[in-house]
């Protein structure tokens, strides 16, 4: 067995290491292979999974999950490398498993960004957004505050320096937290509260906030509705720009029968979908509604609420983000496409009646003594730190403390991860069995006499989801139907239907109503049927095939008798 575990965060070698074994342990389940390189040179992995004794993986449904796009998300390689561990270890034992990779695959990229969390697992960490590419300038900045630990113990607090027009005060409740000063309040002892870290070029007077030399952000470099720099911050210079990004689209694009996807990140305890520039009123009805009903598949399996990005997660009411992945997914190539933000400190701490974005601008003292209480009780104090005096090398005396971000917000603390993410494995298994699936219903040859025949094919989509899977690519054409095709033996001549056949699309099981009431009714718009007449005065085996890229390929072989 793969040595892993799910109570830490894994290194660029380490997991290298992981995911070969996966492959030789289970090489009836397992391939691993290169999407391409990232920026500094290291391999992004994919991992396909499937039963490969079943049919070759692009001749099958398939479901596309990754993570850690974001340097320090780093919980998110352990979700989908938990997934991996779940499809391998559970196989031949977990009906639905067992069923997934029979009949379905999944291509499984753990870390599209191993750069960046090389530089937040490393021993000192750099925090960054994406990518350690320079951007938009190749130049180190010459002057404001630069985060870093500073004492030297592994953490990157908050610097509190006093300060007679800080906007902070002592809170007379709890005085280990900071409350706002209130608007006119005058004559008290008030603080400015800044990261801890160094600062550049200092005057003794001015500290600005330092940006970051590496200004990228990956999920920003994706062509569905890409901006330039000057209307969104770190998109890149053009889309898919970045060969990380360039990379899994690639992968994606040349892999049609991927039919949905779920991209992991963090923080916020949430099921994410698009659209995240315009309201729902924009989707076809019916990917909404579906969209709507595989989110409430994935809050009842993982506790997480499912909502959109533009009507319940912007940064601020009046911009929207664009050029991401799962717009990209849905608007571009037609596939229903999440992003999942891993974790909630709030609901963590017993906070569950708040608005996501909107609660870090304005909320109740309460919810900061309830999570006060939380990294007190639950994480042994190591979530909130009391403050205590440090000798800054050019600010002098002042106190660090406050919020452990890096161990209670960005990630779950390493005791609680898998506990957090093993959920989130059932609803990616559980998307993967909602495709569409060419099956058989029926494959036959009718003697006409004088060597003639007709020959039958019948397939139906037995998965819930229609072939096209939503109504965006249907309407884009982003797929093509049902195509059928017929090889005779030798001597054989087709005397009516075509070699090739395209035929349509074929509807699922995700538009039907809630009840049987009147005027309900089943067509068999499910089925397809085509037939040819074949002279083969010799006999021999007809092959037929269907294959749709969404939904698969069936073939069948049938023995011509009987042909006096």
């Amino acid at each position: 067995m793969p040595e892993v575990s799910f109570d830490r965060f894994y290194r660029y070698e380490d997991l290298t290491r992981i995911l070969h074994a996966y492959a030789e342990e289970y090489p009836h389940l397992v391939r691993v292979e290169s999407a391409g390189k990232s920026y500094e040179g290291r391999d992004i992995w994919v991992v396909t999974v499937t039963r490969f004794e079943t049919g070759s993986d692009t001749e099958k449904p398939a479901f596309w999950a990754d993570g850690n796009i974001h340097a320090t998300e780093v919980s998110a390689s352990s979700a989908v490398l938990y997934l991996l561990n779940k499809l391998c270890t559970r196989y031949g034992q977990d009906a639905e498993v067992t069923r997934a990779l029979d009949t379905r695959a999944f291509y499984l990229c753990p870390r599209v960004n191993p750069d960046g969390a090389e530089w937040a697992l490393a021993d000192k960490p750099k925090i960054i957004r994406s990518s350690t590419r320079p951007y938009p300038y190749n130049e180190d900045p010459v002057e404001g505050l630069r985060q870093e630990d500073v004492d030297g113990d592994g953490r990157m607090l908050t610097m509190r320096l006093p300060d007679p027009n800080g906007a902070w005060k002592i809170s007379p409740d709890e005085p280990r937290l900071m409350i706002r000063r209130d608007p006119t309040e005058t004559g008290g002892q008030y603080y400015r509260l800044l990261p801890e870290g160094m600062i550049d070029n200092y005057d003794g007077v001015l500290i600005p906030l330092q940006r970051k030399k590496e200004g990228l952000d990956l999920n920003r470099n994706f062509p569905a509705n890409w901006r330039q720099e000057k209307e969104q911050r770190g998109a890149g210079p053009f889309p898919t720009s970045e060969p990380e990004v360039r990379a899994i689209a690639q992968f994606i694009a040349s892999h049609p029968n991927i039919t949905g996807a779920v991209t992991f990140h963090t923080y916020g305890g949430l099921l994410l979908r698009p659209f995240s520039d315009k309201p729902d009123e924009k989707f076809p009805a019916e990917d909404l509604w579906t969209y709507q009903k595989i989110g409430q598949k994935g809050t009842e399996l993982t506790g997480y609420p499912n909502i959109s990005v533009y009507h319940d997660f912007r940064y601020h009411p009046n911009e929207v983000i664009t050029g991401v992945f799962d717009d990209w997914m849905y608007e571009h190539l037609g596939v229903f496409a999440w992003t999942v933000e891993i974790w909630s400190p709030q609901r963590q701490a017993g906070i569950t009646d708040y608005k996501y974005i909107d609660w870090y601008r304005e909320h109740p003292f309460e919810d900061d003594l309830k999570m006060l209480r939380w990294s007190d009780e639950v994480l042994e104090g190591k979530g909130y730190v009391d403050w205590y005096r440090f000798q800054h090398p050019q600010l002098g005396e002042v106190e660090l403390g406050g919020w452990n971000a890096q161990y209670a917000f960005r990630n779950p603390p390493p005791q609680f991860l898998e506990k957090e993410i093993a959920p989130l494995a059932d609803w990616v298994i559980w998307q993967g069995l909602i495709s569409p699936r060419l099956e058989l219903l029926e494959a036959s040859a009718t003697p006409l006499g004088e060597g003639a025949y007709r020959i039958r094919l019948v397939v139906h989509n037995t998965g819930w989801l229609p072939t096209y899977v939503t109504k965006t690519a249907l309407e884009n054409k982003v797929t093509r139907g049902v195509v059928c095709e017929i090889e005779l033996p030798e001597g054989a001549t087709l005397e009516t239907g075509k070699p090739r056949e395209e035929l349509g699309q074929l509807e699922g099981r995700a538009y039907k109503s809630c009840a049987p009431t009147g005027w309900v009714a089943d067509p068999t718009e499910d089925r397809l049927k085509v037939e040819w007449v074949v002279r083969a005065p010799n006999g021999g085996e007809v092959k037929v095939i269907a294959r749709h890229d969404r939904a698969g390929t069936v073939r069948a072989s049938i023995r011509l008798i009987g042909s006096g």
